[in-house]
């Protein structure tokens, strides 16, 4: 069956989306460093407040966009509101410019997020939900590997600066606005409001119980899932030059594209759980081969491996969510889902830095695998499996 026009669509946006970010993301340090002359404190504070936004947001929009009825409105918002602000960081002559255009840009992700993913599970037949969440992050890694290519490309010619590339990453910034107004499309029934009052403690019970237990899981496994920066901290030390860091990085998304494609199809015949506990012991594996390697071949090789479990995990989680929950309560429950991994975020990069630093690599990274193992536990006796094909009903928003 034929994936609905409006998921294409948001994949294509997403596609655009990642390729202008990524033109941008990876040389942000170098441009607070070499041009602005601040290091990791002012890269700390900007990273810091923005991702921090951006989580809150995600669990405001999602419940915003099940009280409206609405979601384009906060999708189209979102993306234009970060397009807008994220090449202007080319303008900066101070690090709190930065900070301020980095903050709107995470306040866009935050408005669109939840709604995005409630649209994309809305218009999607059940039992191929998991498709469609591995088109759309195929074409979001897809971006991921196609932009910081370009960057390289455009730094290669002569005259072209940091500055210039980041403003010319508002080219598909642009298109990403065009493809939003004339393609993607909302449900005229999604427009009817659920609910005109605000009652979050009603609508907390109706999410039921196994998606409560679907966010502590995550939340567990979260607490062990750092930063991938750490991953590259580690190759780094292990004597891979920098410029290979950059390469190894694009591939890493190739593969991601690659496996979050197969992978949502995988979830649609095989089921939600079953792929979420292999993605998540394959995490474990990872974390435990980063632990005992110490050669730099190993280590590019074990990186590499480790796109693949994004492949496991990212559709199905964001099926099983929609399959759990009423479709009239999916904006919101999307809104705790990214919440919930959004917030996690910080303290497991925290706990991970301190046994770095502490006792060193290889309990950091023991202990990451230790989490992913003791949330696949909490995931196998607590939640139950829907199955898709049997909740048709659910598609009524």
């Amino acid at each position: 069956m034929r994936l609905p026009r409006t998921v294409i669509a948001l994949g294509f946006v997403s596609f655009f989306t990642d390729f202008s970010s990524e033109m941008i993301y990876p040389l942000l340090p170098v441009f607070l460093s070499s041009v602005l002359g601040v290091g990791a404190l002012a890269l700390g504070i900007i990273e810091g407040i923005a991702e921090s936004t951006a989580s809150l947001l995600k669990v405001f929009s999602g419940i915003w966009t099940d009280r409206s009825g609405r979601k384009k409105p906060l999708i189209v918002v979102g993306y234009s509101l970060a397009g807008l602000a994220r090449p202007l960081i080319g303008l900066a002559t101070v690090w709190p410019f930065v900070l301020v255009m980095r903050f709107l840009d995470r306040i866009g992700k935050g408005l669109r997020t939840s709604p995005r993913d409630a649209l994309i599970a809305g218009v999607t037949d059940p039992g191929q939900r998991g498709t469609a969440f591995g088109f759309h992050r195929a074409m979001d890694h897809a971006g991921a590997v196609i932009g910081p290519l370009v960057a390289a490309v455009l730094l290669a010619l002569e005259g072209v600066s940091l500055r210039h590339v980041f403003l010319l990453a508002a080219l598909p910034a642009a298109v990403v606005i065009v493809v939003l107004l004339t393609a993607v499309q909302e449900p005229p029934r999604a427009f009817e409001k659920e609910s005109k009052t605000l009652n979050l403690r009603r609508h907390w019970h109706e999410l039921g119980r196994d998606f409560k237990f679907l966010l502590l899981a995550l939340l567990v496994f979260t607490l062990g899932n750092s930063t991938d920066a750490f991953l590259l901290l580690r190759l780094s030390e292990a004597g891979v030059p920098a410029s290979w860091i950059a390469v190894l990085w694009s591939v890493h998304s190739g593969v991601k594209m690659i496996s979050t494609s197969y992978g949502g199809h995988l979830s649609d015949r095989v089921g939600r759980r079953p792929l979420i506990l292999l993605g998540w012991a394959f995490y474990a594996l990872i974390y435990f081969a980063f632990a005992l390697t110490s050669s730099s071949a190993g280590l590019i090789v074990v990186f590499l491996a480790y796109g693949i479990y994004f492949g496991f995990t990212e559709p199905s989680e964001k099926a099983w969510v929609a399959d759990l929950v009423p479709a009239q309560l999916r904006g919101t429950a999307f809104g705790y889902y990214n919440g919930i991994i959004g917030l996690g975020a910080l303290p497991a990069s925290l706990i991970f830095g301190f046994l770095w630093r502490t006792w060193g690599v290889t309990t950091a990274f023991l202990t990451g695998a230790g989490f992913a193992a003791a949330a696949s536990a909490l995931l196998l006796v607590s939640v139950k499996t829907p199955d898709p094909r049997r909740s048709r009903e659910s598609l009524r928003r």
